[in-house]
């Protein structure tokens, strides 16, 4: 995986027994869907960045773990997984309690490019 940042290493280090295989296969699958993808620690949580521009996040709790993509709400949703984030452009896949609750890989990757492309300059309105 390039641009690999060592603090998301010790953030999931540092997680809860349950969170770390659920981060681990995120941050797998954000690689393997966004070979581009940059880590960063923002806002003390794991950032990936695609074109210098937030792609999407993931973190834990003490019972739960989310994924948040940036531009959730200008995604296209076809299987109806997207959860808004308060009054924010955010969207996130909800509270996950262990890794069998993720959308399959093949599922998940598709919504990563589907966040790649609204989040890439020429196609942002505005």
């Amino acid at each position: 995986m390039a641009d690999i940042d060592e603090r998301v290493d010790q953030y999931i280090a540092t997680t809860a027994d349950f969170a770390q295989p659920i981060l681990h296969k995120l941050r797998a699958i954000v690689h393997k869907a966004c070979p581009e993808a940059e880590e960063t620690i923002k806002w003390n949580i794991p950032c990936f960045l695609y074109n210098g521009a937030l792609l999407c996040s993931m973190a834990s709790f003490k019972k739960h773990c989310v994924f948040t993509f940036w531009n959730g709400d200008k995604m296209e949703d076809p299987q109806g997984i997207l959860y808004p984030v308060g009054k924010t452009s955010m969207c996130s896949l909800g509270q996950i309690k262990e890794a069998s609750e993720l959308p399959a890989d093949k599922l998940l990757s598709a919504y990563i490019k589907e966040a790649m492309r609204v989040g890439t300059p020429a196609t942002k309105k505005g």
